[in-house]
Parts: structure tokens; sequence; C-alpha cells
């Protein structure tokens, strides 16, 4: 019975990803529609003729019904067709291709460094709870939890780029011919990006793993002689770890909206940057496509997390 109950919320939460990404795809279209400015005349510049400019309208099918052209993208995305950009007359698939590899590196090289250091605090000052270390972590995770994005990226720069001169200012992995290059490039983006996700992490780990101490058994292996290490991580640690991971999981999601903003401040050459210089061009397969990508990303993300807390809730088990 438990089993089936378990099986029906997990499809009906894949179901609700997928009405959510249809519904998104039709925001993503729309919107990108009404983006002020027309491609056709920004491409052609301000020497062209009306009729050069409906002439190209009609070959790119800006001239169709909106709706028409939401069904005919719709059904490509289906195929894997994401069109064909209009400033630059390629595949948006290969445009888009480098730009995303780049992009899964600076957010695997971030997930090693903030899951290790947020799960390492979180679990330290659940253990120390109510110690002056405890109270230190907690202040500074609430306190970088309210800076933004951009502050933190800004601050790294004017210190680790302006004022002490260690670190470039701008991220080009084309300048990188060693290691330690290359660690010099992604140091800032990364610092900026686990700055982002580390403190929610570390707040969502310390509750969790609080409430877990806080159970009959866990109690009980304290009054029986376990040391308070064994007892976090032989007896609380393995019950929590679903809240962990779903927290992971939900931190991870707010890498989607932070690496726009990071890879545009540092000039990553990854797939946000790519679609902020798509927006000056008005290049909406290319728009869509990186925005439709980003959306993915974070259901996906967010589905795992649902998930993840339906497997791990003791109730269902």
């Amino acid at each position: 019975m438990l089993r089936s109950e378990v099986s029906v919320l997990v499809l009906n939460r894949l179901f609700i990803a997928i009405i959510s990404l249809l519904i998104v795809s039709f925001a993503v279209f729309f919107a990108t529609s009404m983006l002020p400015g027309d491609t056709a005349s920004i491409l052609l510049g301000q020497a062209a003729t009306p009729e050069a400019v409906a002439g190209l309208r009609k070959a790119m099918h800006l001239d169709e019904p909106a709706i028409l052209r939401f069904i005919g993208w719709l059904l490509g995305l289906m195929k894997g067709d994401l069109g064909t950009s209009y400033a630059n007359n390629m595949p948006v698939a290969q445009l888009i291709g480098g730009r995303l590899v780049a992009t899964l590196e600076l957010a695997a090289i971030t997930t090693l460094v903030s899951v290790p250091l947020a799960l390492l605090l979180g679990i330290t000052s659940a253990m120390l709870r109510g110690s002056y270390y405890d109270r230190l972590v907690t202040v500074i995770s609430i306190g970088v939890i309210s800076v933004p994005e951009f502050m933190v990226a800004t601050l790294a720069v004017l210190l680790f780029a302006v004022y002490l001169r260690w670190l470039p200012a701008l991220s080009s992995t084309s300048e990188a011919h060693t290691l330690f290059d290359l660690m010099k490039i992604y140091a800032m983006p990364v610092i900026t990006l686990t700055f982002v996700i580390s403190a929610q992490m570390i707040r969502m780990t310390r509750a969790a793993l609080i409430e877990t101490l806080k159970t009959p058994y866990v109690e009980m292996a304290l009054l029986k002689g376990a040391s308070r290490s064994r007892m976090v991580f032989r007896h609380a640690l393995p019950n929590a770890l679903g809240p962990i991971v779903n927290a992971i999981a939900l931190s991870l999601s707010y890498l989607v909206g932070g690496v726009i903003i990071v890879e545009t401040i540092f000039n990553y050459p990854g797939i946000a940057k790519l679609m902020v210089d798509a927006v000056a061009t008005r290049d909406l397969p290319l728009i869509q496509s990186c925005a439709m990508i980003f959306c993915l990303g974070y259901l996906l993300l967010i589905t795992a997390a649902d998930i993840i807390a339906i497997l791990s809730n003791p109730r269902l088990r």
C-alpha cells in the first residue's frame, strides 16, 4: 500500500513538472516576443528600406500570428530542433553547445566547492548548537543570504582584482595556459556562486540535523553512553540524509539565477552570457532556447528535491 502511495506521489510530481514546463515555454515565447524593437529592423540597420524589412520579416516568419509561431517552435523543441539564430544564421544548438559545456563546468566546480563546505559548517554548527561557533556561523549565513549576487561579485572584483590584484577581473578561459591560470580564472565566479548557495544550504542542513537530534532514539543513544560524534554520524545523520539532500537540491537550484549575473559581470563565456548578448540583437530563437534550458535545469532540481523529500519521508517507507 505504501509503495503504491509513493509511486502515485512521484508520478504526480513528474506530471506537475511536465505541465509546469509547458506553461513556462508559453510564458518564455510570448515574453520574448514582446521585447521592444523590431528584430528585422535591428538586423538590417537604420538604412534599411521598408521593403527590405518586410521581406526579412516574411523570411523569418515574423509576419505570422504569434500562436502559430509558438506551436511550430514548441513542436521543434519536442523534436530537438532549437531553430536558427537570426543574427548568426546558424543552428541555435550549435551556438549553445560549447557555451553550455562552459556553464556546466562552472556549476560543477561550484558544487564541488560549496556542498562539502556547507555540509561541514552545517553539521558542525548543529553539533555545537548554542556555542559561539554556532552563533558565528548563523550570523554569517544570514548576512550572506541578505546580500544579492551582483553585490558579492562586485565586492569580489574590488577586493581580489582591484586592491589585492591577485585575480583577473574578467574570466576568459581562452587566456588559460596552465592549471594555475585556470584556477585563477574560475576563482572569482566560483567564490561568488559559493556565497550565493552555501549560506542557504548551511541553514537548512543545520535545521535538518537539529530536528533529527531531538528524536527519542537519538536521545536514547546518548543516554546509553554514546559519544556526541558517534550519536551524530551513526544515528542522526543517516536519518537526516533525506532532508539534507533535499536542501542541497533546492540550494543548487539558485545556481540558475546566480550564474546569469556572474557570467555577465565576469564576462564568462557561458550560456547565460550568450543569452544576454542575444537580447541586444533581439535574436529570439537563441533567447528562447537559452531561457528554456535554464527553466529546465531549475525544474529538474526542484523536482528532484520534491521526489527526494517523498522517498525520505519515514511515514511512507
